[in-house]
């Protein structure tokens, strides 16, 4: 892809694009052998591919609309393409090209199914559960008694809370913790001692409240595989997996499954008897619960199985599989560890599906990564429509000062993913929660509905982005 600081030489952002667009694009040489090379050198081709390809026509292919399964098919028989060009081809392969009008390139990003409804919709609270000392189930079904779509377990919403009616209200994402049905949705909420929303939810919610509740999201969800299935989890990240827990039970599932949770005692442990009752409804399931401070109350073979922590001698000693699609939920470094272990374990990449609570892990090609607290911009505030940042908790008025969306982020040091900043490459895709925005400039090719490009889009009403 042409590089975004082509636009910075040449002082226009909209560089790359054009570039991409008139199919003049540039590329990399693969070195076979080191040595000198330097300006006035001649340049002589001494072969030619099995299918005599252009650099242009395979970029165009990935980068503008219109390509054919059949050109995709030629270019995947070039035994010098990457594999991760590869791999975008076969996805955008498996994608129905003939009936592909606005719904995003899966070459360039895995774009969900778009959402079931735009906005928020009002939902009531018909039940409230504590699931353990800090974390509390809440079921919600809709005001208006129309059926939901059945949403994909792993998934999660957002909830607008109006927790002072003096000021803006206040939006926190949950992961659904229930078997997808259509007349409710439970999300279960651990609560913090500083934490807004959950403060809220916990403690001042009652049964038959209304809330704001967006569509259903997240493409944290189960892959269609035989592998067995690692379900992962420590603290209320057990939430988006208990729903893939449900899913599997719900369609008797005869693949291998395991549910391996952390807690840090009885107490703490949200789900205990849900998730051993779902456990012994599946044939080949096997569960394994470890508490890291255990009280003396605590039993091991009735609450839980071992002391400690998660880890990959654990994995290795009960004998889970490397083959294995692991599901993980739960905090950061826990994550981390668990993602770092299961690479060096050689379990491959793919197989790997994390859900992250609050911010996006931030992608910024060619500058050292800083990390800050989400914060309102500098300067006086704007008169615009209200942009949100639903996982970063921040709410701010549009100011045209800014370019994009992706600038505003910058500014309120909102984590954002970017590569070109000019449409091409859907990097800084990012889920469109609530709100409309135009694009200028128009991308190459746009992002499937209930996405938004924030490199190259303005707001023309309220947004909600899920950032």
């Amino acid at each position: 892809m042409t590089c975004y600081r082509v636009g910075i030489r040449m002082n226009d952002p909209r560089m790359a694009a054009l570039l991409v667009a008139h199919h003049r694009p540039g590329f990399y040489f693969r070195v076979l052998q080191e040595g000198n090379v330097g300006a006035g050198d001649d340049i002589v081709k001494i072969a030619d591919g099995s299918e005599r390809i252009t650099v242009a026509e395979v970029d165009g292919l990935l980068y503008l609309p219109g390509h054919s399964r059949e050109e995709l098919q030629r270019a995947l028989r070039v035994p010098a393409l990457s594999e991760g060009w590869q791999g975008s081809f076969h996805a955008m392969l498996q994608q129905d090209l003939s009936s592909k009008t606005g719904a995003g390139n899966p070459g360039l990003a895995y774009e969900e199914q778009a959402p079931a409804w735009t906005g928020f919709r009002q939902m009531q609270v018909t039940r409230i559960h504590k699931e353990s000392d800090n974390v509390t189930s809440f079921v919600l079904a809709p005001v208006d008694g129309q059926p939901l779509p059945v949403f994909q377990a792993g998934q999660f919403v957002v909830l607008r809370l109006l927790v002072d009616p003096n000021k803006i209200a206040v939006l926190r994402s949950y992961s659904l913790s229930d078997l997808p049905a259509t007349d409710h949705l439970r999300i279960s909420v651990k609560g913090e001692l500083n934490g807004i929303g959950s403060s809220f939810l916990c403690n001042r919610v009652r049964e038959g409240d209304v809330l704001d509740v967006s569509a259903p999201r997240g493409n944290f969800t189960l892959r269609g595989s035989q592998n067995p299935a690692v379900l992962l989890s420590a603290g209320v990240g057990a939430t988006p997996v208990m729903a893939m827990l449900h899913a599997l039970a719900a369609e008797k599932s005869q693949r291998e499954i395991w549910w391996i949770h952390g807690a840090r005692n009885r107490a703490d442990h949200a789900f205990a008897e849900e998730s051993r009752s779902l456990l012994k409804q599946l044939s080949r399931a096997r569960g394994l619960i470890v508490y890291s401070r255990p009280a003396a109350t605590d039993h091991v073979g009735a609450d839980y199985d071992a002391p400690g922590h998660i880890d990959i001698a654990l994995l290795e000693r009960i004998g889970v599989s490397r083959n294995s699609d692991f599901y993980l939920c739960g905090p950061s470094s826990f994550l981390k560890n668990m993602r770092d272990g299961l690479g060096n374990w050689g379990v491959l990449a793919e197989n790997v599906h994390t859900e992250i609570f609050g911010s996006v892990e931030g992608f910024t090609p060619g500058m050292e990564r800083v990390d800050h607290t989400p914060h309102l911009p500098q300067g006086p505030p704007g008169s615009g429509p209200v942009v949100s940042f639903a996982r970063s908790g921040i709410t701010v008025a549009w100011d045209p000062k800014f370019g994009n969306l992706l600038e505003l982020a910058e500014a309120c040091d909102v984590p954002v993913r970017w590569s070109c900043r000019t449409g091409v490459c859907h990097t800084c895709m990012t889920g469109l929660i609530g709100g409309s925005i135009t694009y200028n400039p128009e991308p190459l090719e746009r992002p499937a509905p209930g996405n938004v490009l924030v490199c190259c889009s303005q707001p023309n009403a309220g947004v909600t982005l899920d950032l």
